[in-house]
């Protein structure tokens, strides 16, 4: 038996005498070095407690050594639970108390805090900070620097990813190591990823974006990675001159449209821009394409499924779209319990080996979103064209029902990003006396530009239906995101769920 997941990620590390980290410091890591780190931390995590099946709950700043306590959680066959460094210390004791980890990682800075919480849960509490210094470093040091790898098979759980919470209590997405394998080896083909690639990694790893998608396609496939703390303008452009690809979200590629050093030489060898996690807009496909010469590859995908479509990369990148679904996945839509037409609405649902494995502890919950044949149960709405793009639409629990018609926020928000001198909107339901919802537009404007919300509204008259009219307009600087750059739709319903008291 083996680890199929640790022999295709880590396993081809060993001897490799080329660079796999370029870090912003000038540092450089190589391959084989990042494998004795891995090997390292994985005695000090064994020594700690750790074993196969156990949970290591990590919530610390992105660094080379952050990394490398996936691959020794990997190695050891323990499953990985990456959190949001932003979670405050009662939303980590949820975590610990659900997950119950054997050991918690955490910054030094906040151990003081979160120590008691480690306690109350039974978790040994460690340390790493950025710079790599902490308690696992200490007992790393002198440990040996090669690691048998646990015998592991493909169906055995490999991570465990909280969903956000927004519409309730977060639940614990179970992902094995055939849905990571699985969904990297997709994408590595179709996106074209080799060992010649220089990968711009600016996105959080305590993410199913940042870590298994840019990290585990890149280790995949030997190539490297500018691997950046974060979204840094200054890094980023400095950086495309040496890399050949970018993996991102929205707000990245807005950022940059906004710096003149964004030029068609500057970008002249880089091969593909990624984006996901939120939707881009139709203009800023538009103007990243005049500005570079390159057409943005936006994909899809969910904590609990990995990535699921992907525009192509021979071929049209069709904008307002997430493409096609990947290789061995298949998507349906349906309302009501049957398929729909192409080009009309419904839930999305997928299934394929990049689908998880259900919801840790919760088996009502997951019988409910995770149907017996397999598919899986989005909670979004889309709709494939006739030309089989797949489109989203927005999530089923956004959806608006005012005066009992059904309204999509999507096609509202389409509409109000055409109006001059609007930058982006968000359209939500929020009460209303008769209507039960009412449309709620939530505007930005353009820098230098003053919107009058009526006026904008006005706009709609002849373009949509009266009842998909916003009874209502507001300005506001920026919308709330994500650390993923998602709009939170949530928070807008709860600040303006009295507009229309």
């Amino acid at each position: 038996m083996a680890n199929p997941l640790y022999d295709a990620l880590f396993l081809p590390l060993a001897g490799r005498q080329s660079d796999l980290l370029i870090l912003p410091d000038g540092r450089r890591i190589r391959g084989d070095s990042f494998l004795r780190m891995i090997a390292r931390q994985a005695h000090a995590l064994r020594a700690a407690g750790l074993g196969a099946g156990d949970r290591v709950a990590v919530q610390v700043a992105k660094s080379p050594e952050a990394l490398a306590v996936y691959g020794a959680a990997v190695a050891l066959g323990a499953i990985f639970l990456p959190l949001n460094s932003a979670y405050t210390p009662d939303e980590v004791d949820y975590f610990l108390g659900d997950a119950a980890p054997r050991v918690f990682l955490c910054d030094p800075a906040r151990a003081e805090t979160l120590a008691p919480l480690a306690a109350r849960h039974g978790s040994r509490l460690l340390t790493l900070g950025a710079d790599g210094a902490g308690t696992l470093r200490d007992l790393s040091e002198g440990q040996p620097e090669e690691i048998l790898p646990v015998d592991r098979g493909l169906e055995d759980l490999a991570a465990l990813l909280y969903t956000s919470g927004t519409t309730g209590r977060s639940k614990g997405a179970m992902l094995s190591q055939r849905n990571l394998l699985s969904n990297a080896e997709a994408l590595a083909e179709l996106w074209r990823f080799t060992e010649r690639d220089v990968l711009i990694h600016a996105l959080p790893i305590f993410h199913t974006h940042g870590l298994f998608v840019a990290s585990n396609v890149s280790l995949l496939t030997g190539g490297s990675m500018v691997f950046l703390p974060g979204f840094d303008l200054d890094a980023i452009l400095g950086s495309m001159p040496e890399a050949t690809a970018m993996m991102g979200v929205p707000t990245f590629y807005t950022r940059l449209l906004g710096d003149p050093r964004l030029t068609r030489e500057r970008a002249s060898g880089m091969r593909l821009f990624v984006s996901g996690s939120a939707p881009l807009l139709a203009e800023t496909h538009a103007e990243f394409e005049a500005r570079t010469g390159h057409r943005i590859l936006e994909r899809y995908g969910m904590t609990e499924t990995n990535m699921s479509t992907s525009n192509p990369y021979e071929g049209e990148r069709r904008a307002g779209t997430v493409g096609f679904p990947l290789p061995g996945v298949e998507l349906r839509i349906l309302h009501e319990g049957r398929e729909v037409a192409p080009g009309e609405v419904g839930v999305i649902e997928v299934r394929g080996p990049n689908v998880f494995q259900g919801y840790w502890q919760m088996p009502e919950k997951t019988a409910e979103e995770l149907r017996p044949v397999g598919f899986f149960i989005t909670g979004d709405l889309g709709r494939v064209d006739e030309d089989g793009y797949v489109q989203i639409i927005g999530r089923q629990k956004d959806l608006i029902i005012s005066g009992g018609y059904n309204i999509y926020p999507k096609e509202v928000e389409l509409l109000l990003d055409e109006v001059p001198g609007i930058l982006e909107s968000a359209v939500v339901g929020v009460p209303h006396p008769d209507l039960g919802e009412a449309v709620l537009a939530v505007l930005v404007p353009r820098p230098g530009v003053t919107l009058d919300p009526q006026e904008v509204v006005a706009t709609l008259n002849d373009r949509i239906a009266r009842f998909k009219q916003p009874r209502a307009a507001v300005v506001v600087e920026e919308l709330p995101r994500n650390t993923m750059g998602k709009v939170q739709k949530n928070l807008l319903r709860d600040r303006y769920a009295r507009r229309f008291a």
